[in-house]
Formats: structure tokens, C-alpha cells, sequence
């Protein structure tokens, strides 16, 4: 499992596909709730989902120590940061909605991220 979440490869490439995996859940979301990706609505919603996750991976030094620990604090912590930033970007804090919206990016940003670790792993089994 430790292989899996953690692929032997360059730091700058696990992070570009922790990016990627995010991106790609927000534009999934985008396309799910609005039929088309509007550039407003991407940067409305990647952008702070993002700066939260690399920001909390800075703090607990996700690629510098590829441990259980720091993915799931940066996860925990970057993640509703990234909710709580676009919610008070969008003028949405006190909608009931932001925390059903928290729990399923919580839980579909940890399917995308480890999906996309996943991909990198059988990428380096093959090269």
C-alpha cells in the first residue's frame, strides 16, 4: 500500500499529479453541475482547492517526506482550507450547502489524488 500512495519518482512528479488529480476533479465537478467549463468556474473552484493543498503540503513537507502522516494532514488541512477560501471568495459561508460540498470534495479530492498516485506508481513499474 506504502508503493501505491507513494511512487518512486521525483518529488516535482508526484506533485504535478496530486495538481493534475485535483484539477481534474474540479473540472469534473464543473462539467457535472454546469454542463461546460466556464474559466471563471475553474478558477473559482481549482484555484483555492489548490493553493490549499500545496500550501498545507508545504507545511507538512508532503514532498519531502512521503509518509502517511503528511498526505493525510495535507489532505485534512488543505482541502477544507480550499473549500473554506472559495466559500468566503464566492460569498457562500453561511450556506448550509458548504458542508455537504466539503464532505464530497473531502472524499472524492482522496479518490482523485490517490488515483492519480496510482498511475504514477504503474508508470514506474513499467519504466
Amino acid at each position: 500500500m506504502r508503493r501505491f500512495a507513494f511512487p518512486s519518482r521525483p518529488p516535482w512528479i508526484v506533485a504535478a499529479a496530486d495538481g493534475l488529480a485535483i484539477l481534474g476533479f474540479t473540472l469534473a465537478g464543473i462539467v457535472s453541475h454546469r454542463g461546460a467549463i466556464p474559466p471563471s468556474a475553474v478558477a473559482e473552484d481549482a484555484l483555492p482547492l489548490l493553493g490549499g493543498w500545496f500550501a498545507a503540503a508545504a507545511v507538512f513537507r508532503l514532498y519531502g517526506h512521503a509518509t502517511w502522516r503528511a498526505f493525510l494532514l495535507t489532505w485534512a488541512v488543505g482541502i477544507p482550507v480550499g473549500v473554506l477560501v472559495r466559500a468566503a471568495a464566492l460569498g457562500r459561508l453561511d450556506e448550509p450547502r458548504q458542508l455537504a460540498f466539503l464532505v464530497t470534495t473531502l472524499v472524492l479530492s482522496l479518490v482523485f489524488v490517490l488515483a492519480a498516485r496510482a498511475l504514477v506508481t504503474a508508470a514506474t513499474r513499467g519504466g
